[in-house]
């Protein structure tokens, strides 16, 4: 018999505050039937791109809902309002009975990811390169350089296949043929058939900037997705079975923002964009998945997002902890210990400080005491200090954004 799926009508009355920015335990999303919702952030880092006041149709508290964090908005009527309460539980068969609704979601949050990570990019002032498949190029002499010759070969090849004509295309042939004794890359060419790919340990599935058809659902072994920035490989995360990554290729139709990498032997299924839009209606676990997936992403941003306006870069440190902390759960509780999976280097890249202003803030931050470095990682020795760290750089921030604006005004 089928299960069915029982959403509830919610009445509010005009000024009435549905959900609130901060509040544990977000359970369910709304999907407005009538009436109009503002919604707001404590501090608007950036508009959002559909505008703060929703309609009939939109909807809200989904980020928080799906990522099982706390919510990052409060959504106040601005009239008398009738909403549709949807629990977590209930999203997979709202998916079956209402394929349109998932779809809608899923596209809005690729939408927003999108415009979300160009706002974080002008934020931090890093510099947002097109895509450009001539990048190709420069991957290929990364590559080859580390004598990691299955990438290299990869990235050369795609060069070769979509900038035919660039000014490095006879060098990258050269090298092509130089190091092809020594490289197994696979799936040059995509492939066609079958939904399930092998890949190899050290091989390449995509690269950045290069077009891209399908998603991947990681069945065994593991993928590491890595970005080139300036003469380094960034590790940006190490994904495991049940994972998805290549979405916003075939949401948006956008070239590749990273590359993907077989950590070890790999078995994927590739989803391509009509697999995609049959597999919503047949296979809801995997559209909440995604959606899972995309909300943890957008929470993250958000996230980063309020941390670009800190006006103290140390702030900034301790807030990046807080999030290291929110996004693995870690409850931050006084006497409680943790080790941070990454060391001064990469702190400072995620802060955006470089060279001796990036050592000079690692250097304030150990002059606390409940801070240290062991073995290249941060080692806390009171979860309950970073908490306390924060509140009073946001404390300092309000004070400071509110003297600015005085002085404005004047």
């Amino acid at each position: 018999m089928d299960n069915p799926l029982q959403l509830s009508f919610v009445n509010f009355k005009k000024g009435a505050y549905i959900i609130v920015e901060g509040k544990q335990n977000a359970d369910r999303f709304f999907i407005i039937r009538s009436g109009h919702v503002r919604v707001s952030k404590e501090v608007e880092v950036v508009e959002e791109d559909t505008g703060n006041m929703l309609g009939p149709g939109d909807f809200f508290g989904v980020i928080a809902t799906m990522s099982s964090h706390n919510h990052i908005e409060t959504a106040q009527a601005m009239e008398d309002c009738v909403v549709i309460s949807v629990y977590r539980e209930q999203f997979g068969l709202l998916i079956e009975r209402n394929t349109p609704v998932a779809m809608k979601i899923i596209m809005a949050f690729s939408r927003k990811m999108r415009y979300l990570d160009e706002a974080l990019m002008r934020q931090t002032n890093k510099n947002h390169m097109e895509a450009d498949p001539s990048f190709l190029f420069k991957l290929g002499e990364f590559y080859a350089k580390q004598s990691q010759y299955n990438l290299a070969y990869y990235s050369y090849y795609q060069y070769l296949k979509f900038v035919p004509s660039g000014p490095e295309a006879a060098t990258a042939r050269d090298r092509l043929m130089k190091i092809q004794p020594y490289s197994h890359a696979v799936y040059l060419d995509g492939s066609t058939e079958g939904l399930t790919r092998y890949y190899p340990k050290d091989t390449m599935i995509f690269s950045e900037c290069m077009p891209g058809s399908e998603l991947y659902i990681i069945q065994k072994g593991s993928v590491k997705i890595t970005k080139l920035v300036g003469d380094s490989e960034v590790l940006l995360a190490v994904l495991k079975p049940g994972d998805i990554f290549g979405e916003m290729s075939i949401l948006e139709n956008k070239p590749r923002s990273a590359n993907a990498i077989a950590n070890d032997d790999a078995y994927l299924l590739a989803v391509n964009k009509a697999n995609f839009e049959g597999m919503v209606k047949t296979q809801p676990q995997i559209v909440t998945r995604l959606t899972t997936l995309l909300s943890e992403r957008l929470w993250f941003i958000y996230k980063q997002l309020a941390n670009t306006i800190i006006s103290d870069p140390l702030g900034r440190v301790y807030d990046t902890f807080s999030m290291t902390l929110e996004k693995n759960r870690v409850t931050l509780r006084a006497g409680g210990a943790f080790v941070f999976d990454y060391g001064p280097k990469e702190l400072q890249g995620m802060i955006g400080l470089t060279g001796a202003d990036g050592n000079l803030i690692v250097q304030r931050l150990l002059e606390n005491n409940k801070f240290k470095i062991v073995d290249n990682k941060f080692h806390v020795s009171d979860l309950a200090e970073i908490e306390k760290q924060c509140e009073y750089f946001r404390k300092m921030t309000k004070i400071d954004r509110s003297r600015r604006e005085s002085q404005g005004a004047h």
